[in-house]
């Protein structure tokens, strides 16, 4: 019996590496919060790193969420991006004193010295080896600075939250969170707030109003709630533990069936072999009687024509002219008798040739080949388990317009139209302008930055990592790949298709999903690495070939979601092409961009019914927007933290259409 990885699940013995399955062992943390041993972080980053031997990376994917994380000092050696990330000391603090480590100093350290950590000072957020304290409290601006001793920080979690007091930015490095926007539901630090929230009504100073984001929820309902999350991750464990052992049997049991039909055929061909040797038998023997019977006629007849002809050469020796005529006369008749004789013969023996008919049902299996004869079949069936813990409830969302941005250049001499749209790492938007053949790049309040002149029509943009998007070139076969580096836009490589591109989206681990082309009213979307090379291809019937399609893929990046117009539907599809469910109500004409929330919740845009539809994950309808909705609605995005909506349109060309998910 196979051994899965079921066994873990039931020890408690502290936190766990969600890499190795162990204890931790010095963990680092990433801006996204998780945290894997040192060694494990480590291994992950040289295998990233791998993948793109030809690319200079200046991030990594999180193993556990896959969002982006970039060390504090990119242009350091790979090998050294570990330690740029900060041991989670809070965690660290609560192991089993058995897998504690030695805290190393930190400046020494960033000098690649490993030097035991003595202190840790409150203020510069440091521990220190025992030179550096020194130097540290003889220094007029750090000598009044508190310090804690490693031991007492190792062995009491309590003096390590009162130095954490409060969590460091995930965008800007180092800075502390400050501030929690209300209207955009994120903490930020103060360069957040400067940069992107110094307009917004509900910036709540975390230091001041505290008690006004005090939640609803209990301490004991948010590890009730975590409580059941283990619960139904340890249950669906063990239903998959479950399914491979259920299999073992279900594997035995189809080659006993095998075994059966084996022995059941072969009962019935042995009792038709013991017949057909019976009968053959037979009808031998009676040959063979019968073959004698003639052979020895044959004999008898061969010497009596010796005879004959001895007879008469002695007359024509010995005898008179008159005996002579008279046995010439005879033998001639006898020679007419043998003649017609041995013809007689030749007539009536046949050779015998033996065989066995086989019954039609017989004939039949021995014409088939084996993978007509029989195969395997699988049948999955799915286990529904009730949400381990409540959500936010969607239906009492509300999607409001709050802007409607102008973006017709002045620059440009040809008719703009914005047929793609997507948010980059922080807020600021880049746009595909079909038109005129290029992308443009807005900051956080929508005011035009620069632009980049593209190879072809892009169609559709998506976001591939912290700083590179991929451009889908409709009618060139290409997928134009480009770096976005603070206010510089740059062509980083050209994918050639064999196809024509029109939605494209990230799927994670570097895939994109890709809209094909249809053909035999056959639609399809494919998913390719960074290099464009096809790692599968799923298709689908349509009435029609058409072209104008948008595709998305969940935030688990388990899920695509494909719009076809000719349809008006919204297909759903797992990622190994398997329908999940098509949405396909009467107030959703000609769908065109698609998109999807924080929260897994779906958007798409009736471009000739003139709305916005919300769908909950599995497709049911949380509500149909058609106030404030732009005529024609063409491309959409959304802003993963900030519950921001952008919408293009036919009409209306160069507005972007501002929404807020409330």
């Amino acid at each position: 019996m196979l051994k899965m990885a079921t066994d873990k699940i039931e020890t408690d013995e502290g936190p766990c590496c969600p890499i190795c399955l162990e204890q931790f062992s010095i963990p680092r943390q990433l801006p996204c919060a998780h945290s894997f041993c040192e060694k494990c972080l480590q291994s992950h980053i040289t295998t990233e790193y791998a993948k793109y031997e030809n690319e200079k990376l200046t991030y990594i994917k999180c193993p556990v969420c896959r969002n982006s994380a970039s060390p504090a000092i990119k242009d350091r050696p790979i090998s050294e991006w570990t330690t740029l990330f900060p041991v989670n000391t809070v965690l660290q603090s609560i192991l089993p004193a058995k897998s504690k480590v030695d805290r190393l100093c930190d400046a020494r350290n960033s000098e690649g010295v490993h030097a035991p950590a003595e202190g840790y000072c409150v203020a510069c957020k440091e521990s220190m080896c025992i030179d550096c304290l020194k130097v540290h409290k003889k220094l007029k601006i750090s000598k009044d600075h508190t310090i804690i001793s490693v031991d007492e920080l190792a062995c009491n979690p309590r003096n390590v939250m009162k130095l954490a007091n409060g969590f460091t930015c995930s965008e800007h490095h180092g800075e502390d969170i400050k501030y929690y926007c209300k209207d955009h539901s994120v903490p930020c630090c103060g360069t957040c707030f400067f940069d992107s929230h110094k307009i917004c009504s509900k910036v709540i100073d975390l230091k001041k109003d505290l008690p006004a984001l005090q939640r609803d929820s209990s301490l004991e309902e948010i590890i009730a709630d975590m409580k059941k999350i283990e619960m139904h991750l340890k249950k669906f464990m063990e239903m998959n533990e479950a399914c491979v052992n259920a299999l073992e049997p279900q594997v035995e049991r189809l080659t006993n069936q095998i075994r059966e039909v084996r022995k059941k055929i072969n009962s019935v061909l042995d009792e038709l072999e013991k017949r057909v040797k019976t009968e053959g038998n037979r009808i031998y023997k009676e040959e063979v009687i019968r073959k004698q019977d003639e052979n020895q006629q044959c004999l008898s007849i061969l010497h009596s024509v010796r005879n004959s002809h001895y007879f008469l050469e002695t007359v024509y020796k010995y005898g008179s002219n008159l005996q002579k005529f008279l046995m010439t006369e005879t033998m001639m008749s006898q020679l007419y008798f043998y003649c017609n004789l041995v013809g007689e013969k030749y007539e009536k023996t046949n050779k015998l040739a033996v065989t066995v008919q086989f019954s039609p049902t017989i004939q039949s299996i021995l014409s088939i080949s084996l993978s007509e004869l029989g195969k395997v079949v699988t049948t999955t069936s799915s286990n529904t388990l009730p949400l381990p813990c409540s959500q936010r409830p969607t239906k009492d969302c509300q999607l409001e317009r709050v802007d409607v941005i102008d973006l017709k250049l002045p620059t440009v001499k040809g008719a703009q139209w914005y047929t793609g749209v997507t948010f980059l790492p922080g807020e600021r938007v880049i746009i595909a302008d079909y038109n005129n053949k290029q992308c443009i790049l807005l900051s956080s309040s929508y005011q035009f930055i620069t632009s980049h002149t593209l190879t072809g029509n892009p169609w559709n943009i998506c976001v591939l990592d912290d700083q590179e998007v991929a451009v889908s070139l409709y009618n060139q076969c290409k997928i134009q790949i480009l770096s976005v580096i603070g206010d510089v836009i740059r062509p980083v490589r050209t994918i050639t298709t064999t196809y024509n591109c029109t939605g494209i989206a990230t799927a994670g681990n570097g895939d994109m999903v890709v809209r094909g082309p249809c053909v035999n009213n056959k639609g399809q979307w494919i998913l390719i690495n960074m290099r464009g090379d096809v790692k599968c291809t799923h298709q689908y019937d349509i009435p029609f070939n058409e072209g104008y399609n948008y595709i998305a893929v969940n935030n688990m990046k388990t899920r695509v979601y494909v719009s076809v117009y000719g349809m008006n539907s919204l297909l759903c599809f797992d990622m190994d092409g398997r329908k999940l469910f098509t949405y396909s109500p009467d107030n959703l004409r000609e769908p065109h961009g698609v998109a999807v929330d924080r929260y897994d919740n779906i958007y798409v845009l009736g471009n000739w019914s003139n709305n916005i539809h919300q769908l909950s994950p599995n497709g049911s309808v949380i509500q149909v927007v058609k106030t404030g909705v732009p005529k024609s609605p063409m491309a959409i995005c959304i802003h993963q933290s900030k519950d921001i909506l952008i919408i293009t349109n036919r009409q209306d060309r160069t507005k972007l259409h501002i929404y807020q998910l409330k």
